[in-house]
């Protein structure tokens, strides 16, 4: 019997010209032009440029954020956008790139300063293009979730220490605008902590919370709603969110006089739960606690709301759980609605680990720089890349597209392959007609060049 290779052999060289290998990450150019990030870092960051410098500091910044958000992960990954001069212009050298980062860090207050103001103007002209697809629109609540990670170091970096998973590195917390079920998530802040730092610090919470609020447009800043896990529940930061009119949905550790207000609670209070898509949910009810003993001290206003559920097979029982039910409990100062829709929307506060499992495919799972202002700097670029591949989604994809986390955007977009072509004094991009998503990534490219340069 014959057998028929399922593979051409073919001969191969490096002698390719007009070859594109990201043609898809024009729209991550695109993006950085309407939304006038790369304009803001510019001007931002113009007082770092050193005399007689060929490249400006705010365009290798950009630089940077692109790399990022095409899968890199260390400084001299730019080279990813420095080997494609036509789509992405002149990139510095690598020399270039770490004299930079360095220089930033050697001033870092008024670096991260003048890096988060950019960001801020940018998100304002970005949520203002995307009209209704943006959080808040309409004059609804902006979600922000607040959580904290591992980011594990393998060598002895500056300020990486023991943390409570027995692991060694840092503790970053973080804080995310969220999209919705329609869309994803954009980080707000990132602040970069040892690895030994708690995780219920009621001042790394506040601080975290400000710097969120500062990069929101001004007239959404009174229309926020902070979820956190129980690392937030600390009668501290519900205060200071108390104390400014802030909205808050926050887990909360189940004390001794909580766990004994539950057992007095009668089955008639105990109400169905709900599921993800909203309807009942078998073996999981909720109930509220407002006003029973043990509550004391808390801000005014707050209340508890309880969760029991009977946990999965194989799952292995606390000592708190009472007849094999898994006990929850959580804040919220909102005063209306059905129990079970507040625990729900509490309960996706979980979109939040995803943002986080993001952020570390496009940067964070490894710190790279030795210093530790070097490396809060590098956590900037990383929110920005972040920012920058949510606000291509909301700008210019739809349907099922604006859900796609960074691997499968890079994978169906970025990657695809091009050739550039010039025709008078015109320059072409011509994207791989057998490419599955050919034509998904020059609508998306369309939308984008329809708005104003920012």
């Amino acid at each position: 019997m014959k057998v028929t290779a399922h593979h051409p052999k073919i001969a191969v060289s490096a002698d390719g010209r007009g070859v594109v290998s990201h043609a898809g990450a024009l729209l991550l150019v695109e993006a950085l032009r309407v939304t006038g990030l790369g304009r803001e870092l510019a001007a931002a960051l113009s007082r770092w440029r050193a005399p007689r410098a060929v490249h400006d500091p705010g365009k290798i910044a950009a630089d940077l954020v692109v790399a990022l958000a095409l899968g890199g992960d260390c400084l001299a990954d730019v080279a990813v956008a420095r080997c494609e001069p036509g789509l992405f212009g002149a990139v510095a050298s690598d020399p270039v790139v770490s004299r930079f980062v360095q220089a930033l860090a050697a001033d870092a207050p008024r670096a991260l300063k003048a890096i988060r103001a950019a960001r801020a103007a940018a998100r304002e002209r970005a949520w203002a293009l995307a009209g209704d697809r943006a959080p808040g629109a309409g004059g609804t609540l902006v979600t922000v979730d607040i959580d904290a990670t591992i980011v594990t170091a393998h060598s002895e970096k500056e300020q990486a220490t023991p943390t409570w998973k027995k692991t060694f590195g840092f503790h970053p917390l973080a804080a995310f605008a969220d999209h919705g079920l329609g869309g994803a998530g954009e980080p707000l802040a990132i602040k970069l902590r040892p690895g030994n730092a708690g995780s219920n610090t009621t001042a790394d919470h506040i601080e975290v919370a400000r710097l969120a609020l500062a990069q929101l447009p001004k007239p959404a800043r009174r229309r926020v709603l902070f979820r956190a896990d129980s690392g937030g529940g600390t009668q501290g930061f519900l205060a200071w969110l108390a104390g400014r009119r802030l909205h808050y949905s926050v887990g909360m550790t189940i004390t001794g006089d909580m766990h004994q207000a539950i057992l007095t609670l009668p089955d008639r209070v105990w109400e169905p739960a709900y599921d993800a898509e909203g309807q009942a949910r078998p073996g999981a009810w909720v109930a509220e606690l407002t006003g029973l003993p043990g509550l004391t001290g808390w801000p005014e206003g707050m209340r508890v709301i309880a969760r029991k559920e009977r946990p999965h097979p194989g799952a292995q029982l606390r000592f708190t759980d009472i007849d094999g039910h898994r006990l929850t409990c959580f804040a919220t100062d909102t005063k209306r609605g059905q129990l079970a829709d507040l625990e729900l929307r509490h309960r996706r506060r979980a979109r939040c680990e995803d943002r986080i499992r993001n952020a570390k495919d496009t940067g964070l799972r490894n710190l790279p720089l030795r210093g530790f202002n070097q490396n809060q700097i590098w956590c900037e670029l990383v929110a920005m890349a972040c920012e920058l591949l949510a606000w291509t989604q909301i700008l210019a994809l739809d349907g099922a597209a604006r859900r796609w986390e960074p691997k499968r955007m890079r994978l169906r977009l970025f990657t695809a392959a091009g050739q550039i072509t010039r025709t008078g004094r015109r320059l072409r991009l011509r994207i791989a007609a057998t490419w599955p998503w050919a034509r998904q990534i020059t609508a998306a490219i369309t939308r984008l060049r329809a708005f104003a340069p920012g």
